[in-house]
């Protein structure tokens, strides 16, 4: 009896303790688990508001802690001070310290990012300029999650100061709106104009809303857990580490296999997040929409993580004068407003070069559609045999992209380059295949999933909706049994974590 108590204290322990090595994410049986439990209770606090508020907040710092420890406290530091910030904007009317407000707010926020970010990447540009040891790299943690809610709360802030949202009166609220455990870790980035009308309002799931949440349950889990982690151990990791040791074909392999591997570990985070806010009556903007199939980099930056593309054109390219000031500067706008969202990625030289790439594919573009009057503008418009050339050609333009983004230098960017164009054997290919079945199979069905007809997919998740909850329980445990079958000993986190 004394066993069975000391093993049961030993798991409450376990739970309500912080481990760095197993953190609590959507695809881990535990917190499978710990959801259910949660949604138990959360159906019994419907009809009390405040009660039900202090419930999922509490929740959420809990998901935080076990994600990154200590640090969830910052989540409520930052709470603090935008909600007071946000509450004296809106009260204030004098034109200079309204700026004087915001200005603090945008500070407070990107210092803290800062810190954590690039203090060890401004430490290594200084040792460069002045000699190594002229200052000493920190060990800093970065905490996970960080720059989605910090874009999050500076949203709030810098709708209130451009009079487009009137503040909380309740800082519980906005903390709820913060750390809401669903959008923490890696987005989506779920504006305030969106989501604060939906705190107080008395939360509603539908049979409709329930069946398009278990559907995207369904879709998340598979995308991340079946294909990504598997494709990404077992193939594509392998290929990045030691360029060297394969052939022509399976460095495109891997490249390709890498742009499906980020695409359904990011979009399968979100379509549960988005699930799961669905689940207890919260509805969250689409974060993905099938960004391969885009046949210009306009229309791809339309398509992929929507949240951050969408924060990054209304608040820093508008910001800058978006296309009102002349072309020279609309071009010079798209190229700074990329070269930021790289850096939000990380501060190394291959998120920079990235966003380079892609600020000025942008403007390429968009030179392009200024200086031939018959070019389409929105790509879905184009007739099919010019579409067609335009998606192989945009998805080619994004691959590089992406290796640049996942190679972890420039010389094994450059390796991976030169097998691809100077050792691609096509007589090999039959026997890589066969040697890698079953990863070039989810590399393939990857592909074709994403590239299914939206009216397709459509009738698919209109199946899941309608189908009987039994039904719907026996696909979810259908998924997880093939998670259960193919997943690594260790847990893998996902991709957008790390930024």
């Amino acid at each position: 009896m004394m066993e069975a108590l000391e093993m049961v204290w030993q798991k409450v322990v376990a739970l309500m303790t912080y481990d760095s090595s197993s953190p609590l994410i959507f695809s881990s049986g535990l917190f499978l688990f710990l959801f259910v439990g949660f949604l138990l209770l959360y159906r019994l606090l419907q009809r009390t508001t405040t009660a039900r508020i202090l419930y999922v907040v509490a929740f959420s710092l809990y998901f935080y802690y076990k994600s990154s420890g200590l640090y969830f406290l910052l989540l409520i530091v930052a709470a603090t001070y935008d909600y007071m910030i946000g509450f004296s904007l809106y009260h204030t009317h004098n034109r200079t310290m309204r700026r004087l407000l915001v200005a603090m707010s945008v500070a407070l926020n990107l210092g803290m990012l800062g810190y954590f970010k690039y203090t060890n990447f401004l430490i290594d540009i200084s040792n460069q300029l002045f000699g190594e040891g002229f200052l000493q790299f920190q060990n800093i943690f970065l905490p996970v999650g960080i720059s989605f809610f910090v874009f999050q709360s500076m949203s709030y802030t810098i709708d209130i100061y451009r009079r487009e949202l009137r503040p909380l009166t309740s800082w519980l609220d906005y903390l709820f709106y913060l750390s809401y455990f669903p959008a923490l870790l890696a987005g989506p980035i779920v504006r305030a104009k969106v989501f604060i009308p939906q705190i107080r309002r008395r939360p509603e799931v539908t049979r409709e809303m329930l069946g398009g949440a278990v559907f995207l349950m369904l879709t998340g889990l598979f995308k991340k857990a079946v294909i990504s982690d598997y494709i990404a151990l077992n193939f594509v990791d392998r290929i990045f580490d030691e360029p060297l040791l394969y052939s022509g074909f399976e460095c495109l392999m891997g490249l390709y296999g890498y742009a499906l591997q980020i695409y359904c570990d990011f979009s399968g985070y979100s379509d549960m997040a988005i699930g799961l806010a669905l689940m207890m009556g919260f509805h969250f903007p689409k974060n993905f929409d099938a960004p391969y199939q885009s046949a210009t980099i306009t229309e791809f930056w339309r398509r992929w993580h929507i949240s951050l593309s969408s924060w990054l054109r209304d608040y820093l390219y508008i910001s800058l004068g978006g296309n009102r000031k002349g072309k020279r500067r609309t071009y010079l706008n798209l190229l700074l407003t990329m070269l930021l969202g790289g850096l939000w990625h990380g501060a190394a030289l291959r998120f920079v070069l990235w966003g380079a790439l892609h600020g000025v594919a942008l403007a390429v573009h968009k030179m392009w559609l200024e200086a031939v009057p018959w070019a389409k503008k929105d790509g879905t418009s184009m007739n099919p045999l010019s579409r067609l050339f335009g998606v192989v050609l945009t998805f080619h333009i994004v691959c590089l992209g992406w290796l640049v983004f996942r190679a972890d230098s420039m010389q094994t960017a450059a390796l991976l380059l030169h097998q691809i164009f100077t050792n691609f054997d096509t007589s090999l290919i039959p026997q890589i295949v066969e040697g890698y079945a079953f990863s070039m199979g989810l590399i393939a069905l990857g592909y074709l999933l994403h590239f299914i007809p939206t009216r397709v997919d459509g009738w698919m998740r209109g199946l899941v909706s309608r189908a009987p909850m039994g039904v719907q329980v026996a696909m979810l445990v259908v998924v997880i049994w093939c998670v259960m079958q193919i997943k690594s000993a260790d847990i893998q986190p996902f991709i957008y974590f790390q930024f």
